[in-house]
């Protein structure tokens, strides 16, 4: 039996503590009310108050959370699998643009960044991975982690800024962050590679000159800027942050306002990091560089072992005793209005 904590487990510990203690001590409670009370209660009223049986089902079921949460697993075999000893910081454009529909067709160009960083996230097995986001502001979403799933996720979810409360972007505003992560890697482990990988149209939507990555070339040992639209351009929806459906296509002058790449800005990118430029459509595969060599090697015992989830054994369990409150507390507000009928009629 492995655990793969989804957080720290002296964290779980500290939030589960409380809940434990409270259902302790009143199945304790209830325990000896119904000692002290046994053959005392009339037949005439229903109890609404919980017995010790209901108070340790709600312990059992606290218990199976904290189980659930700490994502147990047996080894499901193995399979021979490469170790990347890299750290790879993704730098994503997250404007409006990022959703400009000519990708495939009339894609969003978010799809097919959503496809290249699965592509990513499969070519370095074993990578600890970053996402910084930029539109108006640089944000770090993600700091450096093994888990490729927290960074698909993050990508699944991620839409870009409020159009309202878009004030034009550089596509150099997050130099500085990934500078900053860069370094940090670079300082906490020196002998592991670094990679960029930067995604984005390049398009510069602010009076001032974009930021230089130049000062992150001296951590990088290899990535890509990888580019994304086309010079026709494509429609971009306006995005309000709310679930109140489509509200139609960002204008300009009264026309649908197009997004169309900048290839010049963004080879200025890759030349400031010391990487190629790869202009992205969905017809193409992406062309990703090897790791370097001196940080990729096989796992050392030959295999990497595969992990069966046990998890879902204690969310059926939750499950279950969910569904045997909810229909306790129904037999009760049925119970309790039949009384209610039985009293008026009195």
């Amino acid at each position: 039996m492995i655990f793969q904590p989804v957080l720290n487990v002296f964290l779980l510990v500290l939030l589960f503590a409380p809940a434990w203690g409270l259902a302790v001590w009143m199945l304790v409670r209830a325990a000896r009310a119904s000692g002290a009370g046994a053959g005392s209660t009339s037949s005439a009223a229903p109890s609404t108050g919980a017995g010790a049986g209901w108070w340790a089902l709600r312990l059992v079921m606290l218990l199976a959370c904290f189980l659930m949460l700490l994502r147990p697993g047996i080894p499901g075999g193995t399979s021979e699998t490469l170790a990347t000893d890299t750290d790879i910081v993704i730098v994503l454009d997250t404007t409006a643009s990022i959703v400009a529909e000519d990708w495939d067709g009339d894609r969003p160009r978010l799809e097919g960044v959503r496809a290249d960083v699965q592509s990513i996230v499969d070519e370095y097995p074993g990578a600890r991975f970053a996402l910084i986001t930029f539109d108006a502001t640089a944000e770090q979403r993600l700091p450096l982690t093994t888990d490729a799933t927290a960074l698909m996720s993050s990508l699944e979810i991620l839409r870009p800024e409020v159009t309202s409360q878009s004030r034009g972007s550089s596509i150099g505003i997050a130099a500085a962050m990934a500078q900053e992560t860069l370094a940090g890697a670079a300082e906490q482990s020196p002998e592991r590679s670094r990679m960029v990988f930067y995604l984005g149209d390049g398009e510069q939507t602010v009076s001032s000159d974009p930021e230089s990555f130049s000062g992150s070339a001296a951590y990088v040992d290899g990535g890509s800027v990888l580019g994304y639209g086309t010079t026709d351009g494509g429609p971009m929806k306006v995005t309000s942050g709310s679930f109140s459906g489509d509200q139609g296509y960002i204008e300009y002058q009264g026309e649908p306002a197009m997004s169309v790449i900048d290839e010049a800005n963004l080879q200025t990118v890759a030349e400031e990091l010391g990487v190629p430029l790869q202009v992205r459509d969905a017809a193409t595969a992406i062309d990703l560089p090897a790791a370097p060599a001196t940080t990729t090697n096989h796992a050392e015992s030959g295999s990497v072992g595969n992990v069966i989830e046990l998890y879902w054994v204690f969310a059926g369990l939750i499950a279950l005793l969910l569904c045997v409150e909810i229909a306790r507390a129904a037999m009760l507000v049925v119970q309790l209005r039949g009384l209610a009928i039985r009293g008026g009629d009195a």
